[in-house]
């Protein structure tokens, strides 16, 4: 069975089985093969077409590789969510570095015609040296 150990498995009628992600790799790999059936490729290995299914959309999601990693997969949902709340955070970024450029321009300035003092604030040599 393509280096399945059932061994491993536990037995019952409730019994959950663990694939490995080389083993599911090698089962959604066995499945589009030419002539292959979806049904017959799960039968053969033992696993629920539903679960074929699945696999067969995270391999084609792009998420083979996190398979493989034996890493989560991120949904493509969750991968726009994550692209929109990246943007977001970058626009913040960008708008907090004009607020401080402005802000040093402004205190220059002050100096410049001694609107306050020439001696630096507290925490300003950690804030300009940024």
């Amino acid at each position: 069975m393509n280096g399945i150990n059932l061994e491993s498995y536990t037995t019952g009628p409730r019994a959950r089985r663990r694939f490995t992600a080389e083993q599911k790799l090698s089962i959604v790999q066995d499945s589009y093969e030419a002539g292959a059936l979806v049904t017959e490729v799960a039968r053969r290995h033992n696993v629920g077409l539903s679960t074929l299914i699945k696999w067969r959309k995270l391999a084609s999601q792009g998420s083979l590789l996190s398979m493989k990693d034996n890493a989560p997969a991120v949904s493509a949902n969750e991968l726009k969510r994550l692209k929109k709340e990246n943007q977001r955070l970058q626009r913040l970024l960008g708008k907090q570095s004009l607020q401080i450029e402005l802000l040093q321009e402004g205190l220059e300035i002050a100096r410049e015609k001694k609107l306050i003092s020439q001696k630096p604030l507290p925490g300003e040599k950690n804030f300009l040296s940024d």
